[in-house]
């Protein structure tokens, strides 16, 4: 079974990428912003960009090695299928396809063009043409960022299912937290060339090392300052208002919430153990059976039924409501 080991630096305009990170017959996922260097992290894994430092598989040194000699099924962001050929052609430029083609659930398409398939389609050919290589290490730039909505729901699953099942070191780019944590058995954090973080999605959520981390992670993050008593840690946010939070912290912090923490009144609870916001609601946002509802700094998940019951619109005034223990402190 491969082992992707890598210690990369790579001079980009305005940082430098540099990324250590070992990578096992497992899925690790790179989030973060436009412009971190999540593609060129990829590119030089594949020897498409110059970067100095070691990429090794199974302690063989590929740093030396041209890119058609390093042994890697790339599926890029466009997919980059050739359009004047047909599924097995395209997956046949990457070796035998048939069984790829069964596989992956293409078979049928074996003799369509690119420009006749949806975008779940073009990318499940690109995976395969990927695969058809027969590669050590497979790396997926923004795998599920061509497809629409319905589409990249049904899509991550099957992606998600595909990539255990081959047990390669595999490295998925994406700026989609969503993504990465259905995807991958670990996710990275990727900001200004430097990986801030690396654990499971949900380590990531529980305990991020910054309000970066949190905020991609679809955390809410509000500034205060912070004073220890007694058990709890009171803090002052920036609007006065004032929350508790079982977390020590002591000075200026960010006070993290996530949506699905988070619950909705008209009227103020009479409840002390958990913290209370009112404000106005700025923003109500269907998603599937969800709703997503903005009051003042605070976005709350709840159900369709619960928005329904509410009656909830824009310009309502709502009082916010979560749990001290779901607080989580993280120094600025």
């Amino acid at each position: 079974m491969a082992e992707l080991r890598l210690d990369v630096a790579v001079s980009l305009r305005t940082f430098e990428l540099r990324v250590a990170l070992d990578v096992h017959a497992e899925t690790v996922a790179v989030v973060g912003p436009s412009g971190a260097g999540k593609s060129t992290l990829l590119r030089a894994i594949a020897g498409l960009v110059p970067a100095r430092g070691r990429v090794e598989v199974d302690g063989r040194d590929w740093s030396a090695l041209a890119t058609e000699r390093r042994s890697v099924g790339f599926v890029f962001q466009d997919y980059a299928l050739f359009p004047h050929l047909s599924v097995r052609g395209n997956v046949a430029f990457g070796g035998p396809p048939e069984d790829l083609l069964e596989r992956l659930g293409i078979a049928q398409l074996a003799d369509a063009h690119p420009r006749d398939l949806s975008g779940g389609e073009r990318q499940r050919v690109a995976l395969a043409r990927a695969l058809a290589r027969k590669p050590e290490v497979l790396l997926l730039d923004e795998p599920l960022a061509a497809l629409d909505a319905h589409t990249r729901d049904m899509t991550r699953v099957e992606l998600r299912a595909t990539l255990r099942e081959l047990g390669l070191p595999t490295i998925v780019v994406t700026h989609d937290f969503v993504d990465a944590a259905a995807l991958a058995d670990r996710v990275g954090v990727l900001v200004d060339g430097a990986l801030v973080q690396v654990g499971r999605a949900d380590e990531l959520i529980s305990a991020p090392v910054s309000a970066f981390v949190a905020r991609f992670a679809g955390g809410n993050v509000l500034h205060g300052h912070a004073h220890r008593a007694d058990t709890l840690t009171s803090v002052e946010l920036d609007d006065r208002n004032v929350i508790v939070s079982t977390d020590d912290a002591q000075g200026e912090v960010a006070a993290v919430v996530y949506p699905w923490d988070v619950t909705l009144a008209r009227a103020m609870p009479s409840d002390s153990a958990q913290n209370h916001v009112q404000a106005e609601v700025t923003s109500v946002v269907p998603v599937a059976n969800r709703v997503r509802v903005t009051v003042g700094a605070v976005t709350a998940e709840i159900t369709a039924e619960s928005a329904q019951r509410l009656q909830i619109r824009e310009g309502d005034l709502l009082v916010a409501s979560w749990k001290a223990t779901a607080t989580r402190l993280v120094a600025l």
